[in-house]
């Protein structure tokens, strides 16, 4: 018998967790309110007539031993092993069947219901040439650069190791300050402005110190340099970003999410769709009722505890009467970047590697000025179980824009046709080798380090006044967070409510360092 409620907003990754660990550690029922059909927030698989798309790719890897036990005892990993005894990563040129007999396209047979281990390959794509990244000192690299370029990019790394930039303000700044001015221009700043939208010089460094933290020129050179790599699924030793293996469900991210979402139902939790949240009833320091709207009809639904992984933005915005006109101005002016992946399906790629071979990167980085595409998924190297038939390729284009600009405001029809011709232009296809093709838009995918944000912390100090409100996940703490940290914030949440605890600073101090903390 449930004594207590937890309300949690949204079905993503922080917020089915934080259900679940409620169910297996506390006697608190979780009652959660998606606003959407689905679960997994980002992190889950849209099914198109078979093809399944991970949206923006998700890899089942972290430094924590908590957060991958738990992965594993929800999907465990494939036991199937080579005659060395490694790990076996199918590639989709031997994929053998099809599955196509249940809703999903999956079947529920156990076989099914597991992690891959998967090779880490992804490129980018700069003068129409690969080149591997992270940056590898190979002479493939080399002869691709030319000896001008290396040169230039030598010097420049030199002369910032002499003379580093002292306030490191802005992203340029950080990555400057890591790799030298040349090779941020060749490999880094294009990219990472179509991501935002904005140059680099106007971008808060603490995007880069969440999201490419201790990587630089000499980590490069030191992994490359390693006589002996980590073949672990764990990878202790070896930055986040330079990972070479990483687990994988077996029909993408959303069948993970899906399976946690059943343990939900199956232990006495409530999960409901399609069913936003609107306001709150509280008083000064506590959360009492949620105002729900199902698109039916209105009511409230009491909690003794709230976990929110809605943006910050829109949370403020229910709490409006309540919240100091000054909050409420900080969260208005929170930017987020909006994100459309188009799904094409060709029967073949143009491109490929030097050798003839074909191409097995998981995902390239378009580093080029003439298209606005930001990066390219290649759904086949993520899971052979991903592409309905493996004489086709399936492509995931990513673009990054701002809801109701141009990019935005166009049609599917639009769209796919949009993204046919710039991967023809590219040299990545060739027109006649298109299939068929899908849109799926997603808003505030990627909250952002400009406008409101350098207050910020004054909406933390705010909420904090709030006894029991757990803010959670990537939108939730408008942190540019990764999976696994999403999740470790609401096991961290649901651990303050065990140990009583009012303090919510171990919580937001995750990802703040190499280690997480929760580990040390």
């Amino acid at each position: 018998m449930h004594k207590k409620t937890a309300i949690i907003i949204g079905a993503g990754p922080a917020g089915l967790t934080a259900a679940l660990e409620l169910l297996q550690k506390t006697d608190i029922k979780p009652i959660v309110f998606e606003k959407s059909e689905y679960m997994g927030g980002i992190s889950r698989t849209v099914n198109y007539k078979g093809n399944r798309i991970d949206i923006g790719g998700h890899r089942f890897f972290s430094k924590s031993d908590k957060v991958m036990d738990w992965w594993a005892r929800i999907l465990p990993i494939e036991k199937r092993t080579t005659d060395q005894g490694e790990p076996l990563t199918i590639s989709y040129q031997n994929r053998h069947r099809t599955i196509e007999n249940s809703p999903n396209g999956i079947d529920s047979t156990k076989e099914d219901k597991v992690m891959l281990v998967r090779n880490r390959i992804s490129r980018v794509y700069y003068g129409r040439k690969l080149f591997k990244y992270p940056i590898s000192l190979s002479l493939d690299t080399l002869q691709k650069l030319g000896i001008v370029n290396v040169l230039q990019i030598m010097s420049s790394y030199l002369y910032i190791r002499a003379f580093p930039r002292k306030n490191i303000e802005t992203l340029e700044d950080y990555i400057v300050n890591g790799f030298g001015s040349k090779l941020y221009k060749t490999f880094f700043k294009d990219y990472t402005e179509k991501v935002w939208g904005i140059p680099c010089n106007k971008l808060s460094a603490e995007w880069g110190a969440q999201r490419i933290k201790g990587i630089s020129i000499r980590s490069i050179f030191a992994h490359a340099l390693k006589s002996k790599k980590d073949n672990s699924i764990g990878q202790k030793n070896t930055q986040t970003s330079l990972i070479e293996k990483f687990l994988y469900p077996k029909y993408g991210p959303g069948q993970l999410w899906e399976e946690v979402a059943l343990k939900i139902k199956d232990a006495g939790g409530e999960i409901i769709t399609n069913t936003r949240v609107i306001d709150f009833k509280m008083d000064a320091n506590q959360f009492h009722e949620v105002l729900i709207d199902d698109g039916e009809q209105q009511r409230l639904v009491k909690g003794d505890y709230f976990f929110s992984s809605m943006p910050v933005k829109d949370l403020i915005q229910c709490m409006a009467d309540h919240v100091p006109k000054k909050i409420r101005g900080i969260a208005r002016e929170l930017k987020y970047r909006d994100f459309i992946t188009v799904g094409i399906l060709v029967h073949k790629l143009k491109i490929r590697n030097r050798d003839g071979t074909d191409v097995l990167d998981n995902w390239i980085y378009i580093q080029e000025k003439d298209v606005k595409i930001g990066r390219l998924q290649i759904f086949n190297n993520w899971s052979p179980y991903m592409v309905k038939d493996m004489d086709t390729v399936w492509l995931g284009l990513e673009y990054f824009c701002n809801e109701g600009d141009e990019l935005w405001s166009m049609g599917k029809e639009a769209l796919i046709e949009f993204g046919k011709n710039e991967l023809s232009k590219l040299g990545i296809i060739d027109n006649e080798s298109f299939i068929d093709g899908t849109v799926i838009k997603v808003p505030k995918a990627y909250p952002a380090y400009v406008g409101s944000y350098e207050f910020f912390d004054q909406i933390k100090d705010y909420v904090s006044n709030y006894d029991n409100l757990f803010l959670i996940g990537r939108n939730g703490m408008h942190r540019y967070n990764n999976q696994d940290h999403s999740m470790l914030t609401a096991m961290a949440s649901v651990q303050c409510i065990i140990n009583g605890s009012k303090s919510r600073e171990h919580i937001w101090g995750i990802n703040d360092e190499d280690e997480y903390l929760e580990e040390k």
